[in-house]
């Protein structure tokens, strides 16, 4: 069964465009050319991957994606001519797995597209329970669940990952470098300011749950799950 693309974009062109090239790499793709249709799009064509504009009619890309994590964590890559650091930022915040800009080349975009869904083939291909507790924390990787004094939390897949990877490994100090390769994967074709992005929001979640233990930077060098031991 061929793995299903989503493309929302208000450019009809650019859709056409992604659609044909996708198709012709053996690809089932399926468009939307604004927000509030792409949300409904999604649902019912379930696809495994989402390539998401921006600026858009009725709902812009950001308003997408909250909404599309709100029920599910298939990836989404956003394609956008908002090229600034700070899109970038929050679209990761978001819970966006990659972002690149318009006008992009195809065939980086295809590399993209199966990075991503590399990556997320391997993160279900471990069927070992993964999951681990400190004080007032627990943090499943098999259910992609983060519970903070009891209560289950929300939050992208992503910062579960680097949050799981940093506590499984505590006390040892990561490099972003180190973290983006056992994170994200060796071919993430981002840059290691994706990894402060993401650590900012987990310690955001984090901040006053336990005096146990911290997401710790380690100046200069990179970051630590720190327990007092």
């Amino acid at each position: 069964m061929s793995t299903k693309i989503l493309t929302i974009d208000d450019d009809r062109n650019i859709c056409e465009a992604i659609k044909l090239y996708l198709e012709n790499e053996g690809y089932d793709v399926a468009t939307a050319n604004d927000g509030a249709s792409g949300v409904e799009v999604f649902k019912s064509y379930d696809p495994d991957l989402v390539l998401l504009d921006i600026m858009m009619p009725q709902k812009d890309g950001w308003q997408v994606c909250r909404e599309i994590r709100e029920i599910s964590s298939k990836p989404i890559i956003m394609v956008s001519a908002k090229g600034e650091v700070i899109d970038r930022v929050v679209g990761l915040e978001l819970g966006a797995d990659d972002y690149m800009e318009k006008p992009f080349d195809m065939k980086e975009l295809l590399a993209r597209i199966r990075v991503v869904l590399r990556r997320c083939q391997n993160n279900k291909s471990s069927n070992e329970e993964k999951s681990i507790k400190f004080d007032k924390i627990e943090i499943s990787l098999d259910k992609y669940v983060l519970t903070l004094n009891g209560q289950a939390m929300d939050i992208p897949p992503k910062e579960l990952e680097l949050l799981y990877f940093l506590a499984t490994n505590y006390n040892h100090v990561f490099t972003r470098d180190q973290l983006l390769d056992k994170v994200w994967g060796f071919d993430f074709l981002g840059d290691s300011r994706t990894v402060d992005v993401h650590v900012k929001r987990l310690r955001e979640k984090l901040e006053g749950v336990s005096d146990k233990w911290q997401l710790k930077t380690v100046w200069g060098v990179g970051y630590k799950f720190e327990v007092n031991e």
